[in-house]
């Protein structure tokens, strides 16, 4: 077990100290307001579990250094808060870099030993409530691992696909994989890992997806101003978020490590979220009313806008 420092102690500590709060505001606040279909679900980002195969030190910095030997704890954290509330959270959807980077690239490694990979699903599957995940650039290693080989062990280690539909309760919730084109192809002309791009196919599955004009919240790893606005004679993943946009609720992404409003910039409503690699308390509480076709971002108040963190929900 790697030691905490202080600083680190401190903050775990304080997301102890505040859950009790924060549980008993959810209940007032939820319970206020309950009645016909309304439900509730969580997201995460950005968790980066890491195992025994691990370089200490490996880090750009003293504060990646130090926030990536405590990913488990904080992502512990913020599941057992999930877990407590009533009304019970529904569903989680975990926007990517769920574990850190690959300590090989053999497959069978990952079956011949306990690795970042079993350690992340083990804490998932403690969650009291379905957990489904996306994909993000610490899941992949596009320049050294093939694309395919990360797909297969998702699959079989997650039973998760590359990207995914959850039609639930008259709402779709979409998980997109910006990891799927030609930028993210290192045979490609255009090969560039710090740009997500989508693939004809994966982007033909979205608008059907969207056709059928159900209420759609979209995540997605890399942020939009990431993303490559389109790949084929105009055709792309920011032309569609226009088109749909009155059927598009929200878009959530992570890998920025940091809470940034995007505001409708590109339509919908688009927020990247925090890490729970830095911040235990880094998760979205939406409250979902398919009625009225409306959404709220619970704590939201408690955002500290352009950094990794967050203070303790309170009631709106």
């Amino acid at each position: 077990m790697n030691p905490i420092t202080r600083r680190q102690f401190g903050s775990l500590t304080a997301a102890v100290a505040t859950a009790s709060l924060t549980r008993s505001l959810w209940a007032r606040e939820a319970a206020a307001l309950a009645g016909g279909r309304r439900f509730y679900i969580a997201l995460i980002a950005d968790s980066h579990i890491i195992d025994n195969f691990y370089v200490k030190g490996s880090e750009n910095g003293v504060e990646d250094n130090e926030s990536i030997l405590v990913t488990t704890p904080r992502l512990t954290s913020a599941r057992d808060l999930i877990n407590s509330l009533s009304p019970a959270i529904e569903q989680v959807f975990l926007i990517g870099d769920y574990f850190h980077n690959y300590p090989s690239t053999d497959y069978d490694f990952y079956f011949k030993n306990t690795t970042r990979l079993d350690n992340a699903k083990a804490i998932t599957d403690a969650f009291h409530m379905p957990v489904h995940l996306g994909f993000g650039n610490h899941d992949y290693d596009v320049k050294n691992v093939p694309r395919e080989m990360s797909n297969r062990l998702f699959k079989a280690k997650f039973n998760a696909d590359p990207y995914s539909v959850l039609d639930y309760k008259g709402c779709k919730f979409i998980h997109l994989n910006n990891f799927l084109g030609s930028t993210q192809d290192r045979t490609a002309a255009d090969f560039n890992p710090g740009i997500g791009s989508l693939g004809e196919e994966h982007l033909h599955w979205f608008e059907a997806q969207l056709q059928q004009h159900k209420p759609t919240f979209v995540f997605i790893h890399y942020p939009l101003i990431a993303v490559q606005a389109t790949e084929f004679q105009g055709y792309g993943l920011h032309p569609l978020l226009r088109k749909y946009q009155d059927t598009i609720q929200l878009v959530v992404s992570g890998h920025v490590h940091r809470w940034i409003d995007y505001a409708h910039t590109y339509g919908p409503q688009h927020y990247i979220m925090a890490a729970t690699r830095y911040d235990p308390n880094a998760y979205m509480l939406l409250e979902i009313d398919p009625d009225h076709g409306t959404w709220r971002f619970m704590n939201s108040n408690l955002v500290e806008w352009s950094t990794h963190y967050s203070k303790p929900y309170h009631a709106v």
